[in-house]
């Protein structure tokens, strides 16, 4: 079973730079978003796992932690140390934290 973490693990990780996937869609993403996080749409993931590293732990957002639950479940399974956000994006913003409105590369 994936791990879940809180809105304040993920800013201690994101202080350590470390790697923060959103599965939302891409106008979801362009509507604000944890600073740094890489735009992967839950569709997408199977097809990009080739440019996760699987010696990291792979930190997981979507928009309340149902889609981003799913991609760090489906993660696991193919080997990779993913956690989920719990709230997701939506707790993030609520607790007034950063949003980036950068849209994805």
């Amino acid at each position: 079973m994936t791990q879940e973490v809180t809105i304040g693990d993920l800013a201690v990780a994101l202080e350590n730079q470390e790697i923060i996937v959103d599965v939302r869609e891409g106008w979801e993403y362009e509507s604000g978003h944890v600073p740094s996080a890489l735009s992967m749409p839950l569709s997408s993931v199977p097809d990009k796992l080739a440019s996760l590293p699987k010696d990291k732990t792979i930190w997981v957002i979507c928009q309340s932690g149902g889609r981003s639950m799913t991609a760090a479940n489906y993660l696991g399974t193919e080997g990779y140390q993913a956690v989920s956000v719990a709230g997701g994006t939506g707790a993030w913003i609520t607790a007034g934290n950063e949003v980036s409105l950068e849209a994805s590369k």
